[in-house]
């Protein structure tokens, strides 16, 4: 599944300790150009705010994201294939989207 830039998806997420993984909600922050290579950046899409990171990122717009309860973009990137992703759920809002450009920007340029 080839997903454009701030669509929110559903892939398994693996857990180091373990030797199993669960759905868990990502964004994409790759361009779709990127993309159609076969493999996508992601960024974590996550409800634990207790143990803050730098750029976490409110998601205001839940309905818009596909989302039932409150959560936020954590920046743990990742790249996974294609294949793994198991479905779009939704999109950020253009709030959301302007927020986490800030903050990946803070982050890494």
């Amino acid at each position: 599944m080839t997903c454009e830039r701030w669509d929110v998806v559903v892939v398994p997420f693996p857990f180091t300790e373990k030797q199993e993984n669960k759905r868990r909600p990502a964004v994409v922050i790759s361009k779709q150009e990127f993309n159609r290579s076969g493999h996508t950046l992601l960024a974590m899409i996550t409800s634990q705010s207790h143990s803050p990171w730098p750029g976490d990122t409110v998601i205001t717009n839940l309905d818009a994201a596909g989302l039932h309860v409150a959560c936020i973009v954590r920046l743990k990137l990742f790249t996974l294939d294609n294949r793994l992703i198991i479905k779009i759920i939704g999109y950020l809002s253009k709030r959301d989207k302007e927020e986490t450009s800030l903050q990946l920007r803070a982050c890494l340029f």
